[in-house]
């Protein structure tokens, strides 16, 4: 069994038994691998940390990767990118249990994917590193449709209404599924907005919870089996 070197995204990680994870990483060169870390809650020394293993920590791992459907092991791991901010953020960490909870149940494939891996990976770093991130997770949502292929197609500007089902501006306001009136307009400042713009966007706390239930929706249309995330609530309690 050959080793391979990967970045690696945590999603997440899960006790087993007293003294060991099973944690779930989002590798650069492999997709989805989950992983069987051994004794690695009572370890005082050794090369593999608890802490390594924290949501969205982001990894250069040296793993055995089987491909049978078993759990993987991982020989070598060390933080590629060390966070100065999220860990002592409470607002950031909350966004980033959230994030990783969405990611985790929508990101399956074994397979690699460099352009998402760069996009999440990227944005975990902007987040790290600017001040203004109450809309952050609302974008981050947002802009993750691109890459998995549902991101809102903003061809038809004379739209009074956005079209759910069909990811479009749309004339017609009474079709179920359609976000209008107010609400259209909120989620309309946020399309066509990068990172570096997003402070120009001043939602408050209501107008941040409904474009965040509206996104929430339209991710529950296009995703098969994606669920309200459990985190939701925690988040909205952060941001009250």
């Amino acid at each position: 069994m050959a080793a391979i070197t990967t970045k690696a995204i945590v999603f997440s990680a899960i006790k087993y038994g007293d003294t060991s994870l099973i944690v779930k990483c989002f590798t650069l060169e492999e997709g989805v691998k989950t992983y069987m870390i051994k004794g690695v809650l009572k370890a005082k020394k050794g090369k593999l940390k608890a802490a390594y293993f924290q949501p969205l920590t982001q990894l250069l791992l040296t793993a055995n990767h089987n491909n049978k459907g078993t759990l993987n092991s991982i020989r070598e791991a060390q933080v590629s990118y060390l966070y100065e901010t999220i860990h002592t953020s409470v607002i950031k960490q909350t966004i980033v249990l959230f994030i990783a909870e969405i990611l985790s149940s929508i990101i399956q494939e074994e397979e690699k994917n460099e352009s998402l891996f760069n996009y999440i990976e990227t944005s975990l770093i902007w987040l790290d590193t600017h001040n203004s991130i109450a809309n952050f997770h609302l974008l981050f949502l947002l802009n993750l449709s691109r890459y998995l292929g549902f991101y809102p197609d903003t061809s038809n500007q004379h739209g009074t209404a956005f079209n759910l089902l069909e990811g479009n501006f749309t004339l017609s306001t009474h079709e179920k599924s359609t976000v209008i009136g107010e609400n259209f307009l909120l989620f309309k400042r946020l399309l066509g907005t990068n990172f570096d713009a997003i402070h120009t966007i001043s939602f408050n706390k209501t107008e941040r919870q409904i474009v965040l239930k509206i996104i929430i929706q339209y991710f529950e249309l296009h995703l098969e089996g994606f669920k309200k995330p459990k985190s939701l609530d925690v988040l909205e309690t952060v941001f009250s």
